[in-house]
């Protein structure tokens, strides 16, 4: 059953708009779960990602636990490493780190996930994850000692989403990075999405109702906002259903 990654190609089939609100496990406290997500509750948020470039052992898990108590939104895995797999989200965004050409993150972790994911109930979504220049260096490219793609190479990055999807990735994934300076910017979205016949989702950078919204205007069916959340909650007043 693939329901997740079904949900979203219906609502991309029917031009609607996506935003996940993606949670560290590492940054968020547990007794501060609840009151969060009731204010993704009461916003346009479509789904919750969980993950972090590095987190704690048991922490996702305990995480997850505690936030399906509170909605009925999916919660998807983003993890940084196999550790931050649980068998209670509802799906697992399975990123190979496509951008870069260390092979522990092109396939060598999601070996290391077969063990766990042979006996689970996830929906595993193959995921074309790009990492993408933001003008700062990014956890994401300390942990896999990868650089980025250059923002200024828009035909690269391109290719390299296109790449991905004919290698039979499901979704393809661009990411400036925990907050980064810049967002991945209008002309690399507008021409990815036309190269890429599958959902195109945009993180990283995003801090304001304009800036998602030119993002969606772009072609991204997905934005995910995580830092802006973590920096100032107020945010959610300007998303509220």
């Amino acid at each position: 059953m693939k329901a997740v990654y079904n949900n979203i190609l219906d609502s991309v089939s029917k031009s609607e708009k996506l935003l996940a609100v993606l949670i560290d496990p590492d940054k968020m406290a547990i007794e501060m779960a609840s009151d969060f997500i009731h204010k993704v509750n009461l916003s346009v948020a479509s789904h919750i990602f969980i993950g972090g470039s590095t987190v704690d052992d048991d922490a996702t898990e305990t995480l997850v636990l505690e936030i399906k108590k509170h909605t009925s939104l999916p919660v998807v895995l983003f993890p940084g490493d196999v550790t931050q797999l649980t068998n209670h989200a509802d799906a697992l965004l399975f990123l190979s780190l496509i951008s870069g050409t260390n092979s522990e993150y092109l396939i060598g972790k999601h070996i290391e996930a077969v063990s766990m994911l042979r006996s689970s109930s996830l929906e595993v979504i193959p995921t074309g994850y790009l990492l993408i220049e933001n003008g700062k260096q990014t956890s994401v490219e300390k942990v896999t000692k990868t650089k980025p793609l250059s923002r200024q190479n828009v035909q690269l990055i391109v290719d390299t989403a296109r790449a991905g999807e004919l290698l039979g990735m499901q979704l393809i994934y661009l990411e400036a990075g925990s907050g980064a300076l810049h967002p991945v910017s209008i002309e690399i979205i507008k021409q990815a999405k036309q190269e890429l016949n599958i959902p195109l989702i945009v993180g990283g950078g995003i801090r304001s109702k304009e800036q998602l919204e030119a993002a969606y205007n772009a072609g991204a069916d997905v934005v995910v906002i995580g830092t802006a959340f973590e920096d100032d909650e107020s945010f959610f007043d300007e998303l509220k259903k």
